[in-house]
């Protein structure tokens, strides 16, 4: 990674299309659905996305995916598993006060890389600026409560994924993703090189047998 990460800890950094995930960085919607959401839409937010054995992009190859808004404009996720090789510190010194020492950043995604996006778990979900299920949700872009005995725990992440509208539906419907509740420690995972294997495996069938499939199926 170059460069440091962004202080700015906003998912949606200007109003405008939402990025798709082919490189285009083109700044996020700053509200992705709100009333408008149907049931489907909000069945998929909260959901994990895990590539399928055929998603070979190298920037979601073997990824697990939190989908964090999914509405008529698009979708935003974050990937779980991919822990970057420098600490929260090195990259965003800003940041250092709310990671433990030593901590590593998570590459949350290929769009806007230089922001840092915090999912955490609360102890009151009222105190998430955007509840995404249960008690885990995002800090606010003014870092509010980041220092709570509320906070339960959190994960820092260079950037995020964003699919535009119709996108990530597509890309479900053809099979590039498959769909699994999120667990909150999903998110937190001290196993995150396995994290794409675990939650296949309990997903259970056959995707049991698909958790088994090397990287790189070329070297098998």
């Amino acid at each position: 990674m170059t460069g440091r990460v962004a202080q700015a800890r906003v998912l949606y950094a200007s109003p405008g299309s939402p990025p798709q995930n082919e490189g285009v960085d083109s700044g996020a919607p700053q509200s992705l659905g709100g009333r408008g959401h149907d049931e489907e839409m909000q069945r998929i937010q909260g959901q994990l996305l895990i590539a399928g054995g055929g998603l070979f992009d190298p920037n979601f190859r073997q990824t697990v995916v939190l989908v964090v808004e999914h509405g008529p404009e698009g979708a935003l996720g974050v990937v779980l598993n991919r822990p970057s090789t420098v600490t929260v510190e090195e990259a965003a010194p800003a940041l250092s006060g709310a990671a433990a020492p030593g901590e590593l950043l998570y590459l949350g995604g290929p769009v806007q890389p230089q922001a840092a996006v915090i999912l955490a778990q609360f102890e009151h979900p009222d105190m998430a600026s955007q509840l995404v299920f249960d008690s885990v949700g995002v800090v606010g872009d003014d870092g509010e409560g980041l220092d709570s005995e509320g906070l339960i725990r959190k994960r820092i992440f260079a950037g995020y994924a964003g699919w535009a509208a119709g996108q990530l539906d597509a890309e479900l419907d053809s099979g590039d993703w498959i769909l699994e509740p999120a667990q909150p420690n999903d998110i937190f995972t001290d196993r995150p090189e396995e994290l794409w294997s675990l939650v296949l495996k309990r997903k259970g069938g056959e995707y049991s047998l698909l958790a088994h499939m090397p990287f790189d199926p070329s070297t098998n």
